[in-house]
């Protein structure tokens, strides 16, 4: 019998997105700290800043909130093209001080293609250089049009470090989720998606996971693509150990048999029969397709990506770079700005950059301040300083070459049709024959057809043309050959030289 559908209002789960340097840690931190006590800080909120928050109403309502931050947006991107989408709801953050930057850009790009509803935050409000009209008309550059300057977009005007404003940014992000009428069924085993996983030392295989709809609890089995995980122990966002979850909060699962993919998404059933059959499922559907991607993978690597922190002295200048660098692109390497900004090199561009070690930082007109001195010491990354654009681009240019990797096919260099067979001698067979194209030297690796098949592989040990020795044989060319090869070589077979050539 059919369980009851039980349908329910779900607490909306809430991803932050915008520049690095606009304030989404330092929102999420307020934020916490008016809900959290620091000495019950901890668990997941210091891994990913995934926390549940409980809203408390002018009437004394209580409504629930998840909050994910997005470290990146490149990470929201994996897990979109992996089919998931963990956030119900958007919060795009802008400086009034800095206004709409690159990777603004890229998070509202993240945002729209996975159609995802959201509202606009204009940050850093208490700063002197603060302009929020200013901000305005650059989100209306980039066709967000704001509530009140022509069009739809809810906004608030925010300071995530004196927290003005925030309590009205949560109370917008409540009333989009009344209107996205997110619901529930608490009657259903949960699913969701997995946003982290690790090992822990003592505890095995986890994984942070946000539940998207049903009800997870002890003794039933998560699944993950080929991954099982027989639930016995689970915590909630602040590492504390809980019986059972339901839909919109972040938990950790603990026990997985194999590590599954950050993105991808997980269903719970009741037993381990039941999971060992789904994981088999997914096992079936994916073999064909990995094994069509193996294919393509022999023929097509995918492209290698250099990253970039990049500093000018203006935002001429730092427009102008950032094309530059884009013309430099191949079809085997990236180069990829992860962070880019006007004045001097930081400590904190630093550290964005340590955080990959194949990262380079590169300014133009600009200089380092001392602390970022200090940190280029001891971290070793690459840092290049140029006030010439073409240096600039000409260095660049070198890394991308020495970065590229060296992709080697093989090249037939001659065949050779066997006439007759003379004498075998353990794995050395002399025998006779006609070049049918190319050239065959004494060294050459030969493989061995016949008819039209590769029934072995082989080395050209001696070569006689006209019973004299020789160390190649050309085209039209008839000669003695002896081939050592343990696969026995019969008359009308074919061997094929081959040499490997890098491209």
């Amino acid at each position: 019998m059919n369980k009851k559908v039980e349908k329910i209002k779900r607490p909306p789960v809430i991803g932050i997105f915008g520049h690095i340097d606009h304030g989404k840690s330092t929102l999420l931190d307020y934020i916490r700290k008016t809900n959290i006590t620091e000495r019950e800080a901890g668990g997941i909120t210091q891994h990913i800043s995934a926390y549940e928050f409980e809203r408390v109403g002018k009437t004394g309502e209580k409504s629930k909130i998840t909050f994910l931050d997005t470290p990146g947006h490149e990470a929201f991107k994996a897990i979109r093209k992996r089919g998931a989408n963990v956030a119900d709801i958007g919060v795009l953050i802008v400086s009034a001080e800095d206004g709409v930057k690159p990777q603004t850009v890229e998070a509202l790009e993240s945002i729209r293609t996975s159609k995802l509803p959201f509202v606009v935050a204009i940050n850093k409000t208490d700063k002197p250089g603060a302009d929020v009209e200013k901000t305005k008309q650059d989100l209306a550059k980039h066709d967000v049009y704001l509530e009140g300057y022509g069009g739809k977009v809810p906004w608030v005007a925010i300071s995530a470090k004196t927290g003005q404003g925030v309590d009205e940014l949560l109370d917008l992000l409540l009333l989009a989720a009344d209107l996205e009428d997110l619901s529930g069924d608490t009657n259903i085993p949960a699913k969701g998606i997995i946003i982290e996983s690790d090992i822990d030392a003592k505890k095995g295989i986890s994984v942070t996971a946000v539940i998207k709809n049903g009800v997870l609890k002890k003794g039933q089995c998560a699944v993950s693509g080929k991954s099982i995980c027989p639930i016995r122990m689970i915590e909630n966002f602040l590492g504390k150990p809980i019986d059972s979850a339901t839909f919109s909060s972040p938990v950790r699962i603990i026990g997985w048999d194999s590590t599954p993919s950050v993105g991808a998404s997980f269903v719970c059933v009741d037993s381990k029969k039941e999971a060992q059959e789904e994981s088999s499922r997914f096992a079936e559907k994916t073999a064909g397709l990995n094994e069509n991607k193996d294919k393509l993978s022999e023929n097509k690597n995918e492209k290698v990506s250099i990253p970039i922190v990049l500093k000018a002295d203006t935002t001429g200048s730092l427009e102008a770079v950032m094309f530059e660098i884009g013309k430099l692109e191949t079809d085997a390497v990236t180069p990829k700005i992860i962070l880019s900004g006007v004045g001097p090199i930081t400590e904190n561009d630093i550290k964005t950059a340590t955080a990959n070690g194949s990262t380079i930082v590169l300014g133009f007109n600009t200089s380092t301040d001392s602390r970022a001195e200090n940190l280029i010491e001891r971290s070793g990354i690459e840092v290049f300083i140029f006030d010439i654009i073409y240096k600039l681009t000409e260095k660049l240019a070198k890394i991308i070459a020495s970065r590229t990797p060296v992709i080697e096919v093989e090249e037939v260099t001659g065949s050779a049709k066997i006439l007759k067979t003379f004498s075998k001698t353990r794995d050395k067979q002399v025998v006779g024959g006609r070049v049918e194209s190319g050239d065959l030297s004494v060294g050459n690796q030969v493989k061995i057809f016949r008819r039209e098949s590769e029934i072995g592989k082989g080395k050209i040990k001696e070569i006689q043309v006209q019973k004299v020795k020789a160390g190649s044989v050309t085209e039209g060319s008839e000669f003695g050959m002896m081939i050592e090869s343990k696969t026995e070589i019969a008359p009308g077979d074919k061997v094929q030289s081959s040499k490997m050539v890098r491209q």
